[in-house]
Formats: C-alpha cells, structure tokens, sequence
C-alpha cells in the first residue's frame, strides 16, 4: 500500500520535497542572504499549511481557530527562542545563523500534509472528525507559527537596524 501511495503522488509533490531538502540543507549552514529572500521559505511553508487547513477542513470552524491559534504559539516561541539576527541595510543582507531546526520543521510539514492528504483520500470523514482535524491544524499553525516568529525576529532585527543607522 506504501509502494501506491508513493507511486500515485504527482510530479510536483517531489518537486517541492526536492526545494525544501535543498533550502533545508542550506539553512543548517551560516549563510549571507538578501533580506527579501529571508520571506521565501516562512511563505512557502505558511501558505502550506494555510492550504492543508483550507481545502482540508476549512478556516471557518473550529480547526481554522486551532490553526491560528498554533500559529500565534508557535510565533511566540521562536520569537523567545531564535538566535540573533545579524543584519547589513547597506548591502540589503541578513547573516543567518546555520540551524538544522528549518530543515526538521519543513520535513515535518511536508510529511504532514502528505499523510493528511492521504488521510483524507481513504477515509474523507475525517474531514469533519474534530478528533483528528483539531490537532492536525494546531501542528500545522504551530509549524508555521515557528517560521513566522523566525520572519519576525528578522524583520525586527532589520528595522532595529535603520533606527540605529538614522540616530
């Protein structure tokens, strides 16, 4: 059954597991990147996860609640936990700490989804079973609320940056 499942994804399913493999590795490294480019993988993965709980269950119940919930959670602890951001304006460059964290995080969600989809296919009903949804979405918001408080850290980070630079 493993052998179908995995046979029957589409093309762009192992796509996106090869992007997010490749960002993942580059992230376990200390790399210098544009500031724009530090709001890829935060939106990548948040509109992931916005989706799965979209098409999945919908944002209007109480699994839209859980998602926004985990988010706001997930946020607030890698806005406690992240490292600092070193940030350049002049250059338009942010110096990213090497961490194995964005990699682990990715995988978690692209498994996720993966077996949520699948889930969902055997066993539609589950779409309305608050037993399984709710804490799908929770982990979903909880994830993505991990990259959004990392976004967040940066984006302060930068704009600490300016008023330093102005005064």
């Amino acid at each position: 059954m493993l052998q179908q499942t995995l046979s029957h994804a589409p093309i762009y399913v192992w796509a996106i597991l090869a992007f997010l493999l490749y960002r993942g590795l580059a992230a376990s490294k200390d790399r210098v990147q544009s500031y724009r480019s530090a709001f890829i993988i935060p939106s990548v993965m948040l509109v992931l996860g916005w989706q799965s709980v979209a098409h999945g269950f919908g944002l209007e119940t109480p699994v839209g609640a859980a998602w926004i919930l985990g988010m706001l959670a997930g946020a607030g602890l890698a806005w406690m936990r992240s490292a600092p951001v070193t940030v350049d304006r002049v250059a338009g460059v942010v110096v990213q700490r090497g961490s194995w964290l964005p990699l682990a995080l990715m995988m978690a969600v692209f498994c996720g989804k993966y077996a949520v989809a699948v889930a969902l296919s055997i066993q539609p009903a589950l779409r309305g079973d608050l037993r399984f949804a709710l804490p799908v979405c929770l982990a979903f918001g909880l994830f993505g609320g991990v990259f959004l408080g990392r976004l967040l850290r940066t984006v302060a980070a930068w704009n600490a940056h300016r008023g330093a630079a102005i005064a």
